[in-house]
């Protein structure tokens, strides 16, 4: 059944996920829950952590996982399990030794980060731990590295591992999450190669066979396309996704706050309303990437906690077949994303901003709608979020917001609409701790103030008292910066 104090409402097929979590853990065996994205990995695993909290004497469990989505993970147990106490173990201020023993005995989950179970190994492994999950399990796909070996050594009553592509290069990277999750199971690693691996590459029907049943009972995967879960699905999946800044970031955002109070404590009329609307603009472009707000064409990786989510669930989407829209408000913005795109996954990547010639625009549809047309398809929302297509794809992100439903869901429209044959999933990014945050939460509550944001933007911001405005604006330091 679904576990008292969950706040959601599970689906069938989430529902037996979580039970077959509960069941593995029962029998003391390792699971790798390699659902689609979007169907829900995250509250599953938060349900059965509900479930066994205070059925396991409070003893707490280690969630490892990208930088990028250590908020994400917050939020959501804010949101389905709030009665679940959560550590973030992260930043140069995490606890450690005795002061980290002792903050654990009062957590169910305490959440870190794939950098930090390396360098905080001694400290995870002194720690009595009741499981460990691994998100986004795939980085430990190559067994020989030193975070696989870390991931292995680490002592837990059960073990999980949530991917979305449990097989990324070659099935190979199956024997690494596998031995993490049962050691030994699949034998050592070479026996595993000369059994499973060489004949599977060779095409041999045999091989894979051998490998399906050998793994089959520890790995839990189902697929948008399945009838089953398709049928228990809504035609358009609409979820946030809670980011986290990196330093520089964070950094850029108080020193942009600073200034603009400055400003605005000696500004009245027109001079402070223009000071309000272009503190917000630096604002946003600041939680988008530095390289936007700085203007200086310099590079681009690991300066952005939106940049590095995206990229991961683009190369998931893009391992299963779909394709994605990518919507910025902003062209500087689309420009940045498809330089990083092309240099990080190798992959063809279409742009559509207000610059576009008509006969451009033209070939850009045609050929993303092809089926052996470029995956992703970025967009400036002015340019692309009318008047367009586009139901070759099912994925459809807004990497900025807009804070007008209206506008948004003309871009989601895109790939929702008639002729669509699959499932869209929208993705929103939200940078947590920021006035991406903040506003989304005003609109999200119906305040009086939803109104007037669903017609004019941001606009309503420039009506607010500085302090009102203040507490909108405001950085929440007590989120996890990368």
């Amino acid at each position: 059944k679904q576990p008292d104090g969950f706040t959601g409402t599970l689906r069938p097929y989430q529902i037996r996920g979580y039970s077959w979590l509960a069941f593995l853990k029962q029998v003391g065996l390792g699971g790798c829950l390699a659902d689609d994205m979007g169907l829900g990995k995250t509250i599953q695993t938060l349900a059965l952590i509900q479930r066994d909290w205070k059925a396991d004497d409070g003893q707490p469990t280690l969630l490892i996982c990208p930088t990028s989505v250590m908020s994400n993970w917050q939020k959501e147990a804010e949101r389905f399990a709030p009665q679940l106490p959560v550590l973030i173990h992260h930043g140069t201020d995490r606890q450690r030794d005795k002061a980290f023993e002792e903050a654990t005995k009062e957590c169910a989950i305490v959440i870190s980060s794939y950098g930090l179970l390396l360098r905080d190994a001694k400290l995870f492994g002194n720690t009595s731990w009741r499981g460990i999950i691994l998100d986004e399990a795939q980085n430990i796909k190559n067994a020989e590295t030193k975070l696989a070996k870390a991931a292995r050594s680490l002592k837990a009553d059960y073990r999980f591992a949530l991917t979305g592509t449990p097989v990324e290069n070659n099935v190979g990277d199956l024997w690494s999450i596998m031995e993490f999750l049962n050691p030994g199971l699949l034998g050592s690693r070479n026996d595993f190669t000369h059994r499973f691996q060489y004949p599977t590459q060779m095409g041999d029907p045999d091989g894979a066979a051998r490998l399906r049943h050998a793994t089959g009972p520890f790995i839990l995967r189902r697929l948008k396309t399945d009838k089953s879960i398709i049928s228990d699905l809504p035609d358009k999946m609409e979820m946030k996704v809670f980011c986290t800044l990196t330093k520089e970031q964070a950094s850029l955002y108080s020193s942009v706050l600073k200034n603009a109070e400055e400003a605005l404590s000696i500004a009245e009329g027109m001079k402070r309303l223009g000071i309000i609307l272009a503190t917000i603009t630096k604002l946003k472009q600041v939680c988008n990437h530095p390289a936007q707000l700085l203007g200086d064409n310099s590079s681009t990786a690991d300066r952005s906690g939106k940049l590095a989510r995206l990229t991961e669930m683009l190369e998931e989407i893009v391992e299963s077949g779909d394709k994605a829209l990518v919507f910025s408000q902003f062209t500087e913005m689309g420009l940045i994303v498809k330089r990083h795109i092309q240099e990080t996954l190798g992959l063809e990547t279409l742009f559509l901003h207000g610059g576009t010639p008509k006969g451009s625009r033209d070939c850009m549809v045609e050929d993303f709608q092809s089926k052996t047309g470029p995956q992703i398809f970025i967009l400036s929302l002015k340019a692309g979020g009318t008047g367009l297509n586009l139901t070759a794809a099912n994925h459809v992100f807004h990497f900025d917001r807009w804070w007008n439903p209206a506008v948004e869901n003309q871009a989601t429209d895109r790939a929702f609409r008639i002729g669509q044959k699959r499932n869209v999933q929208v993705h929103k990014f939200i940078c947590s701790g920021t006035l991406e945050e903040a506003i989304d939460t005003i609109i999200e509550n119906k305040k009086e103030v939803a109104e007037s944001v669903i017609g004019t933007g941001e606009s309503w911001l420039t009506k607010l008292s500085n302090d009102e405005l203040k507490d909108v604006l405001a950085l929440n330091h007590g989120i996890a910066v990368m």
